[in-house]
């Protein structure tokens, strides 16, 4: 300790010390996190802004076949489901696919069906169990039943606008592999389905768009456009049961082919309706242990995104730098939900006053998720009981 010359005698510490070195390396974690965190959210929303690209694949109007897997009937079930009847495409085909003969849903898909007669529609029913993903099972008869090259796989409870297939063939480019849009929560109904819009929106796709600007997309399941050839070249749907998750087999195929995993510019809404939190909690443990199964090394970095961990750094070392904690904390917050709202609002996705409390109550569950998807593997899926595993055994 040296003696302050100045008046009161005031001590301070000496350069250097443990306490002024761990308050730097607090200080300079907190700036980066929020520089990279302000910088992700400027990539997003530049993605949404730029002008549509016309470059497609050859013949920008090639046929298509839309395959949607449909199990229950899920919020806004009708909506989406005559979503995919009124594409703006021609000459697409639309095949539904249920796996048990039983489900509630196929009355409604019948009545799409014969209410758009102009539309070339196909039906099938059973399950081919194929892999220990109920989805694969589900949707491969109609990957054999298809009739076109360009195949799109789409979740039922997207909500795609009528250029749906446009903007998907515009993206692909010679190196592509596969088009992919991440599920955009919209319509939430409820404080829980609020939080589940802020983990799929302001989170993960921030982070998947800013990843796929720098050449290193990731796919997503809620919408794959593919080329026959390229998935039959390696086994066709049976190749993506290697692994539970088929977003994550679909990545690795795809690299491992020398091509890229592409994203949408402008992603399309998956409508949430009611949520509960229980289900909320279940279902990101869920992605975030089959994350860590598959991609281990993407996985481990998780634990320092989110507001969390910098605001703790922050706050610790304000004292050290003159600064005020509570001024500290609320500047970063602001800087933090600031970019996500403006994301949000640049890419029109879901935005309300409970935005901010919402993001808040992501942000604090983060690290919680992260260590609790690290400390176990299992998980329901469609009431399956599963195990995130790198690997998946196929099933006769």
């Amino acid at each position: 300790m040296i003696q302050d010359s100045g008046t009161g005698g005031a001590t301070r510490h000496q350069s250097g010390t443990p306490m002024d070195l761990f308050a730097l390396a607090a200080a300079t974690f907190a700036l980066a996190a929020t520089l990279l965190h302000v910088l992700t959210a400027l990539i997003a929303a530049a993605r949404f802004n730029r002008p549509s690209s016309a470059a497609g694949p050859p013949a920008d109007l090639a046929p298509v076949t839309i395959i949607r897997p449909l199990c229950g009937i899920d919020a806004y079930e009708d909506e989406t489901l005559q979503s995919v009847f009124r594409l703006d495409h021609p000459g697409y085909e639309i095949i539904l696919c249920v796996a048990d003969p039983g489900d509630p849903v196929i009355p409604l898909a019948r009545a799409a069906m014969a209410a758009h007669p102009h539309v070339s529609a196909r039906l099938l029913i059973g399950d081919d169990r194929i892999s220990l993903n109920p989805k694969l099972n589900n949707v491969v008869k109609g990957w054999r039943a298809a009739r076109h090259d360009w195949i799109v796989i789409v979740d039922s409870n997207v909500l795609v606008p009528r250029d749906y297939l446009g903007r998907l063939l515009a993206t692909w480019r010679t190196d592509t592999g596969l088009v992919c849009a991440p599920p955009i929560g919209a319509l939430p109904r409820g404080f829980a389905a609020e939080i589940e819009c802020a983990f799929l929106n302001t989170y993960q796709a921030r982070w998947q768009y800013a990843v796929d600007s720098l050449g290193h997309g990731f796919a997503q399941g809620k919408t794959m456009l593919w080329r026959r050839e390229d998935l039959e070249a390696v086994g066709g749907l049976v190749a993506l049961a290697r692994e539970v998750a088929e977003d994550a087999a679909a990545t690795k195929v795809v690299r491992a082919q020398g091509r890229r995993v592409r994203l949408v510019d402008r992603p399309f809404p998956q409508l949430l309706g009611a949520r509960t939190f229980a289900s909320v909690w279940r279902r990101q443990l869920r992605w975030a242990r089959l994350r860590r199964a598959s991609f281990p090394a993407c996985y481990a970095p998780e634990i320092l995104t989110g507001l969390t961990l910098p605001l703790a750094a922050a706050i610790s070392a304000a004292p050290a730098l003159d600064l005020p904690p509570v001024g500290v904390a609320a500047a970063m917050a602001i800087v933090w939900f600031g970019a996500e709202a403006r994301l949000a609002a640049a890419a029109g996705w879901h935005l309300s006053w409970r935005s901010p409390l919402a993001w808040l109550a992501r942000d604090l569950m983060l690290p919680v998720l992260w260590c609790a998807a690290l400390t176990g593997s299992k998980f329901e899926w469609r009431g399956s009981a599963m195990r995130a595993t790198a690997t998946a055994n196929r099933q006769a």
